[in-house]
């Protein structure tokens, strides 16, 4: 969810009105040649959950999202491995003295996977799609600035001006955002104002067609989705072999992770889409000690699981005896009734670290090491909640409400994410400790998300996927009118003061073309946030990914899908000689 979580890869263009930036990164244009196994390519990866569309404006989840990487390209990207901008349909740019007005260089003879020509006319459809209020689009949030929509022209078929509304610092990083949709095929349903029903979970593979690697060729609901590679895909590799080397790739829905680590362990899987739990780790070294696993550590992870009170006016309206769950003084009552190095080490068997916010030191561009970590404090933790009027008044241990009510609320999580489902079972016993009775309410992913969209909760202990380190491409998170603000999103007016100092704080850094300027700024916003805690935030995971041996040419990110961001340059070993 977003947060969409460098100061190096920041683009500033200051002065250059006609400068073109060729950005390398590893890879570009082409991919180093990879040693091929004879016969049919294919890797077998696993998803935690189904995806909720295949139209990606209309979904944002983690399934949703792989499944647009593999069926869809964009103008540019971020590599996730450098997090530095590369260009993909889009081979270079140039920018105004002022940074606003973008000129991009289309690549020439690409097509769609039904061999229908990419032209410009295909990114103006995606963006007036992306904006379109029958749509209402989550993607239209993360392609705007200053709340205002990007003006685009095609002066012909191979070239596209963008105007930003107002500076933007990370230039057209923005565009990592934007997913290039086939107009020749959607152009009837967006006219019709159907399209945020087209490409649902029901259509047929065969009437989708994109500019990614793959092609969908099958969907089994709840078993596997299973990809072939698109035989008009642009991308070559240094020998100018076309991408991608598997013919095949499959996904397999495993909500379970105890059954998804068996599959990867005894070979029925290459890799998953998601890191080793602490709990696995032991064995997964073991059988990357024996030969049959490789093992990535990379350190500690960007999107820490955290803890959210409802914090909407419909909520408050319609709970008014639990007015005391949206004050900040229980939600600071909370955080210090849970003590994190005991969280750390109970839940992830010390592979974690404690942490008070989002931004992570895996985050090194971003994080404000100046925050403090909120100490375990049960004492304080009571006194605050006397302050909102619970107290334990008959002596039973368990805190009571003004009207006389058991003192505590209903807590959200994911069924079958078994790091999740210890979590909100430590922050129960926590809480309860301090008098708070909490009753935990596992659901599948897609009914935690649906309750969320409805407003349908007390508290959800959930995560978010960081579309980038860059906090500028995450406004849907941080601003008080982001679709994923979680705690009370989309307000048309800040709520209270300090979201509307986030907001402005925000704005200024987003138009700041000054890197120090920018880091200073967000520094104040990590500060604020830490202060009121709309998010309660413990313990950060040390992220380790683990692949089959056949897997040849994995670049494991921190940002999720973590292996399959580069699906297109992944091949498998090939067979030892005997």
């Amino acid at each position: 969810m977003t947060r969409s979580r460098v100061t190096s890869t920041v683009i500033l263009i200051v002065g250059l009105a006609s400068l073109f930036f060729y950005l390398r990164g590893r890879p570009t244009d082409n991919a180093s040649p990879r040693p091929q196994a004879t016969g049919p390519q294919e890797l077998v990866a696993t998803v935690r959950s189904e995806p909720r569309s295949f139209n990606r404006l209309v979904a944002r989840d983690r399934t949703s999202n792989l499944v647009s990487l593999l069926l869809h390209g964009k103008l540019v990207r971020i590599n996730l491995e450098t997090q530095e901008v590369e260009p993909a349909l889009a081979e270079r740019w140039s920018s105004s003295a002022d940074g606003r007005i973008w000129t991009l260089a289309l690549r020439r003879g690409v097509a769609f996977s039904d061999g229908q020509p990419f032209t410009s006319a295909d990114v103006l459809f995606s963006l007036e799609a992306a904006y379109d209020p029958k749509v209402a689009s989550p993607l239209a949030d993360s392609l705007m600035i200053d709340g205002q929509p990007l003006e685009v022209a095609a002066p012909d078929d191979h070239s596209v001006v963008i105007t930003f509304p107002a500076p933007f610092g990370p230039g057209v990083r923005l565009l990592d955002n934007l997913v290039v949709l086939p107009r020749h095929k959607l152009r009837q349903a967006l006219t019709a104002g159907t399209l945020r029903e087209a490409w649902g979970l029901a259509a047929n593979p065969a009437d989708m067609a994109g500019l990614g690697p793959f092609v969908l060729r099958e969907y089994r609901p709840g078993d596997r989705l299973v990809f072939a590679r698109n035989p008009h895909y642009w991308r070559k590799d240094d020998t100018g072999r076309q991408l991608p080397y598997l013919d095949r790739l499959v996904l397999e829905i495993v909500p379970d992770q105890n059954a998804e680590m068996l599959r990867l362990e005894g070979g029925q899987a290459d890799l998953t889409t998601g890191e080793v739990r602490p709990d696995d780790l032991a064995a997964i070294r073991k059988a990357a000690a024996d030969g049959r696993l490789a093992l990535h550590d990379l350190g500690v992870g960007l999107d820490p699981d955290f803890l959210w009170f409802n914090l909407t006016d419909a909520f408050g309206r319609s709970h008014p005896q639990k007015s005391w769950m949206q004050q900040r003084e229980f939600r600071s009552a909370v955080s210090l009734a849970v003590d994190r190095e005991a969280f750390a080490n109970t839940v992830y068997l010390g592979g974690g670290i404690p942490v008070s916010g989002p931004v992570t030191t895996g985050n090194r561009a971003w994080h404000d090491p100046s925050i403090p970590l909120v100490p375990y404090d049960p004492a304080r933790a009571r006194a605050l909640l006397a302050e909102v009027g619970l107290r334990d008044r008959d002596g039973n241990g368990v805190l009571d409400t003004p009207g006389g009510a058991p003192a505590g609320f209903a807590l959200l999580t994911q069924k079958g994410n078994t790091l999740r489902e210890r979590s909100a079972a430590f922050i129960q016993e926590d809480l309860r400790k301090v008098g708070l009775v909490v009753d935990v309410v596992t659901l599948e992913q897609p009914a935690v998300i649906e309750r969320l969209t409805k407003g349908d909760y007390e508290a959800i202990y959930f995560g978010t996927q960081a579309s980038d380190t860059d906090p500028a491409m995450n406004l849907d998170f941080w601003r008080s009118s982001g679709a994923f603000h979680a705690w009370n999103p989309g307000q048309s007016v800040p709520a209270t003061p300090w979201e509307r100092r986030i907001d402005e704080l925000m704005q200024a850094q987003v138009r700041s073309q000054d890197p120090s300027e920018r880091v200073r700024l967000f520094g104040d916003v990590q500060r604020l946030f830490a202060q009121e805690q709309p998010a309660i935030y413990f313990v950060a995971p040390r992220i380790a990914i683990a692949t089959s041996r056949r897997v040849v040419g994995a670049r494991p990110a921190l940002i999720h899908p973590m292996v399959l961001w580069s699906a297109d340059t992944l091949s498998v070993a090939p067979v030892p000689s005997p």
